[in-house]
């Protein structure tokens, strides 16, 4: 039976069978030695009061319990490790004139300082949600920019939303402003404010009014400072790492070493890292060395770093943008794919959908031939890098929230939109039609 089609039976236990699923994401050695070429493999899923009973081979479960899939993907609900929540759908009203990254920070910065109030923010906040959930987010964390006097605003929001969507998108939150902050009072003042919500402590490993290069002695002290409020608070460190083309900037090495100096016991997510990709072979593996010894974890931004890297007037990109996600899980780094920026100045398009995130991410960094276990970075290890046990596998034992495409393979997957998936709440069925982009209207005006 097409996902399109699939109409989840109405009882609280049933079946769904003869389905794909990626052999990864499963705990079954007898499934996965059953994998196909492509690390799929057919499976039965049984579903009992809104969890995930049994994963069993395909032809396993009677007939009678539930529908056929003929072969349709089943996936787990996708998690996304960073993006901006606050930042989102403020394109209609500020626009990027460059569509680089400091035409970004510019048009970012005058928005926020004349219409950032908790409505707007709370509104924009809403409408994300709202849209990653009918695409089959379970989880997501957000970046808050952070420079006083946003932190204290944008953070409450935080707050409100994370109440109002628990149960159906578990949120995190990270600050991020210059790294600048921590040379003053304001980074314990946000650190405090990080804590209290129960977030993670994160800036851009840029300064605001100083080059990066050379490499100032500030960035040291900056960085130190950080990971002593972050281990004072019990708070992981979520950072902005090397986002530009510059072979020189090498940041990401300085954080993996500082930390390792310092003894830092707390979760470490790095994001971007782009300039590992220009970088000589040797320093570029060296780094993740450093970085593995370290613990750090790499979050990709594919989509958005395509649109912002190497960009120039009439000039087409010389380069992807990208870090170099072979090499990071080559050297046993975790690494994820994320969403980031979505209709904002740092990123003109995207719609909060990890699935559009995943497949887009397969074609700009080469994750096929075969795709293997790459699904993971969109579901498993993203869920393990915010310390979410279980949440985006398919596992006995899990709530089943569930994605089901019409697609029977990556192939098929990949090469066309899965618009008419069917999203599985607890086990039933949620209304998969995103909010209409008029609901924003009112913010957008003058």
């Amino acid at each position: 039976m097409p996902a399109s089609h699939f109409i989840p039976p109405t009882a609280d236990r049933y079946a769904l069978r003869h389905a794909t699923v990626p052999a990864c994401l499963v705990d079954s050695p007898t499934l996965a030695a059953s994998a196909d070429s492509e690390g799929l493999c057919r499976a039965d899923l049984l579903v009992d009061h809104g969890r995930i009973a049994a994963v069993q081979p395909a032809g396993t479960l009677d007939d009678a319990l539930g529908p056929d899939l003929d072969r349709s993907m089943v996936l787990p609900g996708l998690v996304d490790c960073h993006t901006h929540l606050d930042k989102g759908h403020i394109w209609p009203r500020k626009q990027n004139p460059t569509g680089d990254t400091p035409g970004a920070v510019r048009a970012t910065l005058e928005d926020r300082t004349a219409r950032w109030s908790a409505t707007d923010v709370r509104a924009r906040m809403e409408f994300g949600l709202r849209t990653a959930y009918a695409h089959g987010v379970v989880a997501i964390r957000t970046h808050l920019d952070s420079q006083a006097p946003q932190a204290s605003i944008s953070f409450r929001v935080f707050q409100e939303m994370r109440r109002a969507w628990a149960g159906r998108i578990t949120l995190q939150a990270s600050s991020i402003a210059p790294i600048d902050i921590f040379l003053t009072e304001e980074g314990r003042i946000l650190a405090d404010i990080v804590a209290e919500a129960g977030g993670n402590l994160g800036c851009v490993t840029r300064f605001s009014h100083r080059a990066n290069v050379p490499t100032p002695p500030e960035l040291d002290v900056a960085l130190r400072h950080l990971f002593a409020l972050a281990a004072e608070r019990g708070l992981d460190v979520d950072l902005h790492v090397d986002e530009t083309g510059e072979p020189e900037i090498r940041t990401l090495d300085q954080v993996a070493r500082i930390a390792r100096r310092e003894g830092f016991s707390g979760r470490i997510l790095c994001g971007h890292c782009c300039s590992l990709a220009v970088q000589p072979e040797a320093d570029m593996l060296a780094t993740l060395d450093a970085c593995r010894d370290a613990g750090i974890a790499i979050v990709s931004l594919p989509t958005v770093n395509m649109y912002l890297q190497d960009r120039h007037a009439a000039r087409t990109p010389r380069w992807r943008g990208v870090t170099v996600l072979h090499e990071i899980k080559a050297r046993g780094l975790q690494v994820a794919v994320a969403g980031d920026n979505c209709r904002d100045p740092f990123h003109a398009y995207g719609d909060h959908d990890m699935l559009d995130t995943f497949c887009q991410a397969v074609k700009i960094a080469h994750l096929d031939r075969p795709v293997g276990d790459w699904i993971a970075a969109a579901c498993a290890v993203p869920a393990d890098i915010m310390g979410l046990d279980g949440v985006g596998r398919l596992r006995e034992g899990q709530s089943a929230d569930l994605i089901l495409l019409r697609a029977r393979d990556y192939s098929e997957l990949l090469a066309r939109n899965q618009g008419d998936r069917c999203v599985l709440r607890n086990g039933r069925a949620i209304d998969t039609t995103p909010p209409d982009y008029r609901v924003l209207d009112a913010l957008m005006t003058a």
